[in-house]
């Protein structure tokens, strides 16, 4: 008790700093209050001084770290239960999910390329999961058809190209291909701009455009300079594959509203709210990169992905399955029918939604 008087009158806590106001929202207050019942921000209007400010960033970063400890350990080890607390109302005992999955699947992909400059011929991670890997769970049916979308972009256009006739250029003028709908205008603008490129390796834009009497539009401009990136991904296609990986967080940030909307409909009698059910699927998401985190030293250590295998084949499915019985509670037959249909979904629409990822990512690469 002397100690708690002690450090409420000494330092900013002590009574001749506090005011009738709070500084930070204005809410009236008492000298007796030691913090702001709204804000809860201290009551002090002491100016900062050095210890001031770095006992605050202590006091922060422990805050934090308890935040931090809660998350990682109910994550891991409680699947469904951080979910069903955090909608419940307990909010300030966990990271947020949305910035939290942000965070760790960017911390994963920044070690990984870090460990990729110390050893170049290591193929990524998550290419390497997709030969050792048979399961529907979300993320690895993500990797598959990305992977898989990939590697049929560049035997068709490897085929395309050893199929193509040595016959001269199908021309269209400008005027011709504005009259066709837009789809085809583009497929045949870019086809003729292809077998000109292949032809003539002019990697200019405007002379190009200026030997086929072509206007020098942005557009067009754009159209033909993908003959380049076409020509870069061939010549280093694991490079592009890469590149796409690195984006998957960015991908499933977006893709997530898609999936929770399938949830809401098979869970609607829960009540639950449509954004309860993104929460839900954000700490999928974070366990996932959690996983490959974890596994991501080990695994280089050994020389072989089994950590990661073992994620993906077995641990996996067994975390959504449990996450499903947990945070729902529904019984064991219902949660496996709606596990099975889910993955179903999800790989249906992953792959039409890879297709599309792979396509923008190779326009703006």
């Amino acid at each position: 008790m002397k100690r708690k008087n002690k450090e409420i009158s000494s330092g900013r806590k002590s009574l001749r700093y506090r005011g009738s106001q709070c500084l930070n929202c204005n809410q009236p207050l008492d000298t007796s209050d030691v913090y702001c019942p709204y804000c809860s921000q201290l009551n002090s209007n002491k100016q900062l001084s050095a210890k001031d400010f770095f006992g605050e960033f202590i006091s922060s970063l422990i805050f934090y770290d308890s935040r931090l400890r809660n998350t990682l350990n109910h994550l891991l080890f409680k699947p469904g239960i951080i979910t069903r607390n955090y909608v419940r109302g307990q909010r300030l005992k966990y990271a947020n999910p949305f910035r939290f999955f942000l965070s760790v699947s960017i911390i994963y992909f920044l070690l990984s390329g870090f460990i990729d400059i110390f050893e170049p011929n290591a193929e990524n991670d998550l290419v390497n999961v997709e030969s050792s890997t048979e399961n529907g769970f979300a993320m690895d049916s993500l990797v598959r058809q990305i992977s898989n979308t990939t590697s049929q972009a560049f035997e068709y256009a490897d085929s395309v190209e050893q199929q193509q006739p040595k016959a001269p250029i199908d021309y269209f003028s400008d005027q011709e291909l504005d009259t066709m709908p837009f789809m085809k205008s583009y497929v045949e603008r870019f086809s003729l701009y292809n077998n000109f490129y292949d032809k003539h390796k002019i990697k200019n834009a405007e002379t190009a455009l200026d030997s086929l009497n072509h206007s020098n539009t942005s557009f067009n401009r754009w159209v033909y300079s993908k003959n380049t990136t076409i020509e870069k991904i061939r010549e280093n296609p694991a490079a592009f594959v890469n590149y796409i990986l690195t984006k998957i967080p960015f991908f499933l940030f977006f893709f997530t509203p898609f999936f929770a909307l399938f949830f809401w409909l098979i869970y609607s009698w829960k009540k639950y709210t449509y954004i309860e059910h993104m929460v839900f699927i954000f700490h999928i998401f974070s366990f996932i990169f959690l996983g490959m985190l974890i596994s991501l030293i080990p695994d280089l250590i050994m020389g072989e992905q089994i950590l990661l295998a073992i994620l993906f084949m077995l641990l996996g499915p067994f975390y959504f399955y449990k996450a499903l019985r947990n945070f729902y509670q529904e019984g064991r037959l219902l949660t496996l029918i709606k596990f099975v249909f889910l993955n179903i979904v999800f790989g249906i629409g992953l792959t039409f939604a890879a297709t599309i990822f792979v396509a923008m990512s190779a326009a703006f690469y």
